[in-house]
């Protein structure tokens, strides 16, 4: 895979979103799940200007995220809680500008590639996450090779426990619909904190092998 999207999601920090922003990724995720370590209360003071800026919700309403998309400036929503395809189409058409739809599910089998079918041509991409019980992710990696069950037209990106660790393995992975990755957890000093110098490592090695 050529070219690929490189998220960092879980950004919260103001001079930390300066410092990941600078490292050449192309998308920045900002989390609005009370549940997670990694939520955003409020307005950072510095927001980044270089990447597209994605905002991360679980089970929010319409008005909810379209207030979000406003205040914040956000150029795509990623959809993780139960939001169905037509709620995906209803974003789509009552945005204020254009913006990415993506929509997230949780992989742990082949049998949870099905209901995917039924998103397909109102998502601009996938997030392909391991399943867990709760709406937030594990920080564990799925077996990727699941995702050969996947003949969906629409793109996705890998998430879920992508690390320097299984780098190569990731490197190594190969489906013609794979546009990216979303990076978070495996680089963190602390939750929402990145550590720039890990995932400028990370992002370096991928890059070189595009």
């Amino acid at each position: 895979m050529s070219n690929r999207i490189v998220k960092v999601c879980g950004m919260r920090e103001p001079d930390n979103i300066r410092e990941v922003e600078r490292l050449g990724i192309d998308w920045m995720g900002f989390i609005f799940y009370e549940k997670s370590k990694r939520h955003v209360p409020a307005l950072p003071a510095y927001m980044p200007t270089q990447v597209k800026r994605i905002g991360v919700f679980v089970d929010y309403t319409l008005t909810e995220i379209l207030d979000k998309v406003e205040e914040f400036h956000f150029d795509g929503v990623q959809l993780h809680g139960n939001e169905s395809p037509q709620f995906c189409k209803e974003l789509r058409e009552k945005a204020p500008y254009p913006i990415l739809i993506n929509k997230a599910f949780g992989i742990l089998t082949e049998e949870d590639i099905h209901p995917i079918e039924a998103y397909e041509g109102v998502c601009d991409y996938y997030v392909f996450d391991t399943k867990t019980p709760s709406k937030g992710g594990s920080g564990n990696a799925f077996d990727w090779n699941i995702l050969q069950a996947y003949k969906g037209d629409t793109p996705f990106l890998l998430s879920g426990g992508l690390s320097i660790d299984n780098l190569e393995e990731m490197l190594q992975f190969h489906h013609e619909r794979m546009a990216g990755i979303d990076l978070n957890s495996k680089f963190e000093i602390s939750p929402a904190l990145k550590d720039a110098s890990l995932l400028e490592k990370y992002i370096k090695t991928v890059r070189h092998n595009e």
